[in-house]
């Protein structure tokens, strides 16, 4: 359900800037009003709302209802979802109970690196 909403999130953001882009800016009806036409366009005095800025805030009004639902999805997560902080604490807690099991082993005499050596040999003895 998430992958939904964040692909639905991502595609609207798209669709919303390509949507800004296109529309013709009220700067440049000021540029024109001072050499000539009527003052109420320096002023934002416009007609009727046209299909892109109709349509810019339809996707504006969808952005922010997956913005919303979300940070609905994200704060209402189940715990089993592991986190980085919840692994950090699991492999600390992890580490820190071998480090008590070892310390509970016998330590034993002869290296554990050493090879087996038959009794009646010599090699790898210390010499008296």
């Amino acid at each position: 359900m998430e992958i939904i909403v964040w692909a639905a999130h991502v595609l609207l953001a798209i669709v919303l800037v390509v949507l800004v882009l296109l529309q013709h800016g009220k700067g440049a009806d000021m540029g024109a009003a001072f050499g000539s036409g009527s003052a109420g366009s320096l002023f934002g005095a416009s007609g009727s709302a046209s299909f892109l800025s109709r349509a810019t805030g339809f996707v504006a009004a969808m952005f922010f209802a997956t913005s919303m639902s979300l940070t609905y999805l994200s704060v209402n997560q189940t715990e089993s979802s592991t986190s980085v902080m919840s692994l950090m604490d699991q492999a600390e807690e992890s580490e820190n109970a071998s480090e008590v099991g070892a310390e509970k082993k016998s330590i034993p005499d002869r290296d554990q690196n050493a090879p087996e050596v038959e009794s009646g040999s010599k090699v790898n003895q210390i010499p008296e």
